[in-house]
């Protein structure tokens, strides 16, 4: 019962605090006065564009708020590249080389774009000058963009100009991701994650031979990997390494930051649109999902494989840390493929098919909570077709907030819930129909097509978790699954962008005796079926040929 209870205490923990930073988040993004930071940040932020040459006005349209997200993007990305190819001899005390140009380029676009995807050990190729200079500025800075797209999207479907990105990216780190990330990383620090840029230490082992005992500069790493849905690992074993998660209090925290500032962005849509109703609705749709998804996991991994219950209990213990148990890591696993932040702290691989099966579904819905402000926006897409689909049935004015949904908006919608699927199920079919030795697949059958078809729903879905036994350090799967994480990532943002600037132009239409309320039980109702036919059954032709027939075999 102990598991059972923890997981509920974090997960109430996440609902208890999220209004706080909801209200903070809105008066972060609304430009709402705030003395205990304006008079530090003001001057800096404002400093900070004039260097770049931007006034900080609103941008007038889709393109103006694209274009220099795209450019800063790009820079960052080629800042990362180029660490990566060429590691300079500084902060690298084990004299670690560049990186593969392949094996480089992915490592760079995955924390690009938030998705933190690792082909590599990272304790055996990168020094703390590519940890520290392209991993976790890329982990700041990719966190921040999604913040800044999700809070465009929210103010033009509360009607405001979308606004201008650097000024909503240099909010989101210096009121945000740092000092949060700063108070995390202390408690981690307090609680027994490294924080030194010492070199490796040297042990030697009991049978007497040497060995490098890697340590650095981890707790503000780990920070920004769970309070920015990043999720890559400062060591390779990620969240399941002492270093990195040492103790069971560490563990529950990190997984209440996973969840802490997509919780508080539904809170903020509230506020933002003069609804609270109806982001609390959201955030019972979105609770309600995870917390299946939990019970599904949690169950699933206490009861164990069927065929070896005869000689082990326990659960299901097979790639666990025992610091931890077989039901958290299942929650673990929902909440990280849920909230796209990816990080483990088991293997994903050694799990039973129906936790799988469930960190599967939370990919390909990407709602639950979803990417870094970006989930909040996929939630709206899903909302404005129920709303359509609604309105077609029973012969009402789709309205959404007030304004009309027309198709325009629908085109939009489709457009964002079709680009995932497309990369997704095209790389994966060409990569199973390529043999195993192109795929890598460590394990025959239905398990083998799960791993591929993870590997590029979480490289589409920005998640960067994966199945790893999985043999994807090959030029292939660094080539395709970068193809994957582009155009999961820039593609959604281009069409949400171009959704909420269309709609926020929209005419307000004043309530009617024909208007379809949103902010209700029954259409709450209405879109967990919008997002189960049109989200979930895209994919369930993959899911029953990959971890339905896993567990439909155990239970045989």
């Amino acid at each position: 019962m102990l598991p059972w209870l923890l997981a509920v205490v974090t997960l109430a923990a996440v609902v208890l605090t999220a209004p706080s930073l909801g209200r903070h988040l809105f008066e972060v993004f609304d430009d709402r006065p705030q003395p205990a930071w304006d008079r530090w940040l003001n001057p800096m932020e404002t400093g900070l564009l004039r260097w770049i040459g931007d006034a900080g006005r609103s941008a007038e349209n889709t393109r103006s708020y694209l274009q220099p997200l795209l450019i800063s993007n790009a820079l960052f990305g080629l800042l990362a590249l180029t660490l990566l190819l060429f590691q300079p001899a500084w902060f690298n005390p084990l004299g670690f080389g560049g990186l593969r140009w392949d094996l480089a380029l992915h490592t760079s676009i995955s924390f690009l774009t938030n998705t933190d995807q690792q082909h590599l050990i990272p304790e055996q190729t990168l020094g703390n000058l590519a940890q520290l200079g392209a991993i976790q500025f890329l982990m700041f800075v990719s966190a921040a963009t999604g913040l800044a797209v999700g809070f465009a999207v929210i103010r033009g479907f509360s009607g405001r100009p979308i606004g201008n990105f650097y000024r909503d990216l240099l909010r989101s780190l210096t009121r945000v991701l740092i000092p949060a990330s700063l108070l995390l990383a202390l408690f981690l620090l307090v609680s027994g994650v490294p924080m030194t840029l010492a070199p490796p230490l040297e042990i030697t082992t009991l049978e007497g031979a040497k060995q490098w005992l890697p340590r650095g500069p981890i707790a503000l790493f780990e920070a920004i990997k769970q309070l920015g849905e990043n999720g890559g690992g400062f060591i390779s074993a990620n969240s399941a390494h002492p270093y990195e998660n040492p103790t069971l209090l560490t563990n529950l925290v990190s997984t209440w930051a996973m969840s802490i500032i997509p919780a508080a962005t539904l809170d903020a849509f509230g506020r933002f649109v003069g609804n609270r109703r109806q982001s609390n609705l959201l955030l019972a749709l979105v609770f309600g999902l995870l917390v299946i998804g939990v019970g599904v996991a949690m169950a699933a991994e206490q009861a164990g494989n069927p065929l070896l219950s005869n000689w082990i209990s326990g659960g299901n213990l097979q790639g666990k840390e025992l610091r931890f148990g077989s039901a958290l890591t299942g929650l673990w696993t929902v909440v990280s493929t849920g909230t796209m932040t990816g990080a483990v702290n088991g293997s994903i691989d050694a799990a039973m098919p129906l936790t799988i099966l469930t960190a599967l579904f939370n990919l390909f819905l990407q709602v639950v909570f979803g990417g870094q402000g970006t989930g909040m926006a996929y939630l709206l897409v899903f909302a404005l077709l129920a709303v359509f689909l609604t309105g077609l049935m029973v012969g009402r004015t789709p309205e959404f907030l007030g304004r009309k949904v027309e198709k325009p908006q629908v085109v939009w919608a489709s457009l964002v819930l079709l680009i995932h699927p497309l990369f997704v199920l095209i790389p994966a079919a060409l990569t199973l129909a390529g043999g195993a030795t192109l795929a890598g697949i460590s394990n025959p059958g239905s398990h083998g097509i799960s791993q591929v078809v993870y590997e590029y729903a979480s490289a589409a879905a920005n998640n960067g978790s994966g199945l790893e036994g999985l043999s994807d350090g090959t030029a292939w799967w660094n080539l395709t699954t970068s193809l994957s994480l582009l155009g999961g990532r820039y593609l959604p943002i281009a069409a949400l962008l171009a959704l909420a600037d269309g709609f926020r132009q929209k005419p307000v239409l004043e309530p009617s005796p024909g208007t379809l309320r949103t902010d209700t039980g029954l259409f709450t109702g209405v879109m967990v079926v919008v997002l189960v036919i049109l989200g979930a059954l895209t994919f369930f032709p993959v899911l029953a040929l990959g971890p339905i027939a896993e567990a439909l075999t155990l239970a045989s």
